[in-house]
């Protein structure tokens, strides 16, 4: 006879719980803290560099205002704001048929540079004198309260004795 008894049955143990890992969570809290940072620092920034410029002040009648900007005063540049020569840079003399000369100018301002406009660019217009062919007008222009930008003059000569000069003629404005 045959046993007629089921077969024996695996035991049941449940499955151990495992355990969540906590990475993702502090990882996440991280960022938004990181986040939180910056937007923070963001905006004492904001609010520094804009709530020292705009003051408000109390009328009689109780409004407020915003206080206007003073608009910053600048020397009137003239002819006469400046002294000039003739730095050369160049001379090939050709004994008695005079000199082929390389000059630039070399421009002086007379006041103080704070007292030039920095968002005008001057046009300083200069008459050179010791040329064979008369004289030679160029413009030098003037940006950013120190920028000079000039092409250099070439000039000739009746000999290598010649009194080369230089005289600003004017000076005019543009933008600012």
């Amino acid at each position: 006879m045959t046993d007629a008894s089921p077969p024996p049955m695996p035991s049941y143990s449940p499955t151990p719980q495992v355990k969540k890992s906590r990475t993702n969570l502090i990882t996440a809290a991280s960022a938004a803290a990181v986040i939180a940072a910056v937007v923070g620092t963001g905006m004492v920034v904001v609010h520094s560099s804009y709530g020292s410029k705009l003051t408000a002040t109390a009328k009689p009648t109780g409004s407020a205002t915003e206080t206007p900007t003073p608009t910053p005063s600048y020397d009137e540049v003239t002819a006469d704001s400046f002294t000039i020569e003739l730095r050369t840079t160049k001379r090939q003399c050709f004994g008695t048929a005079g000199c082929n000369v390389t000059v630039e100018p070399d421009l002086t301002y007379l006041g103080d540079s704070e007292g030039i406009d920095p968002d005008t660019v001057y046009e300083i217009t200069y008459e050179i004198h010791g040329d064979e062919s008369g004289p030679v007008i160029e413009t030098a222009q003037l940006s950013d309260r120190t920028s000079l930008n000039y092409t250099p003059s070439m000039i000739s000569t009746a000999s290598a004795g010649t009194n080369v000069s230089v005289e600003i003629t004017d000076v005019t404005a543009q933008g600012g």
